[in-house]
């Protein structure tokens, strides 16, 4: 098997890694805007598989020509406003592509002609979205009725390692983190709609806290559009309740309650002496050198899939959890392993035949969920089940 990852960052670092680890793998055309830091992560990573190339993912013609040279799948790496020409590259040369990116409505709409050209276009297939679509699928399967569904996801330092006001540091890309602080979420509440706007989303009203063995209380955060998935899972009117939520440690949300309320996620730029300057690239900038892991601190990766309704006329509750620890050895965050692994074994799937169907897929329905915490579990990530009375 031959496999072009474009984009060689902290998730394209583990996706090398994972690939030059799989035995079907032969080859990896490693491909990233900056040359040296991908030949140092090859060197590193790459198990002597890896060969690596120059690319500038707006040079189109360049792009086509790496996945036309004899390359069976593609994994893409690269910010997520790439998603849709990389798609539509992919499918001009009938070569498949996974991503971990949300799916756009453009790249939606290329379903029909990626069927036909026998093209698999695997978007959302990370961490989150990724693992926890594929935990949702698995627990809704379980149930006869659904009548409740909560998702929970998060990315945070373990205890030791939250030693700042805040008691959080990156493992994702810290532009994205504030943006995701600075939108709506919707979710259900009691068959009701319910619209939280994006100021109030820290709100201690809006807030839960859950437990989770051998990490501790967590807060829970209303995270984005939770309503889009009663489509995407095929939930029926027997739904009286979801949401999907971020994961933070306690306190978190005061901090940031406050923030959001002074403006300071704000895009709108003000003078800041002769300087025009956005609110959000201001705290950007002076948090991120802040907020970096050390070298033997570890990143925490919690995923949850909380489903409640009946089984064989029974109320039951079914709860599926993972969580992944930094590998200190090769110095891979939780956050890349369970990104970066989970799109090359999405990739293997494609080429080995476990996921058939070919168009734009979705994790939700497309991939079997047994295979892929199967593969996970070799690189030492957990996953749990639990089925009791509800």
């Amino acid at each position: 098997m031959q496999v072009l990852i474009l984009g060689i960052g902290l998730q394209g670092r583990a996706a090398l890694y994972h690939l030059a680890n799989s035995p079907d793998v032969e080859g990896i055309i490693a491909a990233d805007s900056d040359l040296e830091r991908a030949e140092a992560y090859a060197e590193r990573f790459g198990g002597g598989k890896a060969r690596c190339v120059r690319l500038d993912a707006e040079d189109h013609d360049a792009v086509l020509e790496l996945m036309a040279s004899a390359v069976d799948v593609v994994i893409e790496l690269l910010p997520s406003y790439f998603g849709e020409v990389m798609a539509e590259l992919a499918i001009e040369t009938g070569v498949h592509l996974v991503n971990s990116s949300y799916a756009s409505e453009e790249v939606l709409k290329l379903d029909a002609e990626a069927a036909r050209r026998g093209v698999a276009i695997l978007p959302e297939f990370g961490m989150d979205p990724g693992i926890d679509l594929v935990m949702g699928a698995k627990a809704i399967g379980e149930l006869d009725e659904v009548q409740e569904l909560y998702s929970y996801g998060g990315g945070f330092p373990e205890p030791e390692a939250a030693d700042n006001p805040i008691k959080y540091k990156i493992s994702w890309t810290f532009d994205g983190v504030l943006r995701s602080y600075n939108r709506p979420a919707h979710i259900l509440q009691d068959g009701e709609v319910a619209h939280i706007p994006a100021t109030d989303i820290f709100a201690e009203r809006n807030i839960h806290i859950i437990r989770v063995d051998g990490i501790g209380e967590l807060e829970a955060i209303p995270n984005g559009d939770a309503l889009r998935y009663v489509d995407l899972f095929v939930l029926g009117v027997s739904l009286k309740a979801m949401g999907r939520f971020s994961l933070r440690w306690s306190g978190h949300c005061a901090f940031w309650k406050k923030l959001v309320g002074l403006g300071f996620l704000n895009d709108e730029p003000i003078m800041v002496g002769s300087l025009e300057v956005a609110p959000r690239e201001f705290l950007h900038s002076l948090l991120e050198p802040q907020l970096q892991d050390g070298d033997n601190e570890r990143d925490v990766v919690f995923i949850r899939i909380d489903a409640r309704g009946l089984k064989a006329g029974r109320s039951t509750r079914i709860v599926y959890d993972l969580t992944d620890y930094r590998d200190l050895s090769t110095g891979l965050m939780a956050m890349n392993r369970t990104v970066g692994f989970t799109a090359s074994i999405g990739a293997q799937m494609i080429v080995h035949g476990d996921i058939k169907r070919r168009g734009v897929l979705s994790p939700a329905r497309d991939v079997d969920g047994d295979v892929l915490f199967g593969e996970l579990r070799k690189f030492g990530v957990r996953i749990s089940r639990i089925e009791e009375a509800w």
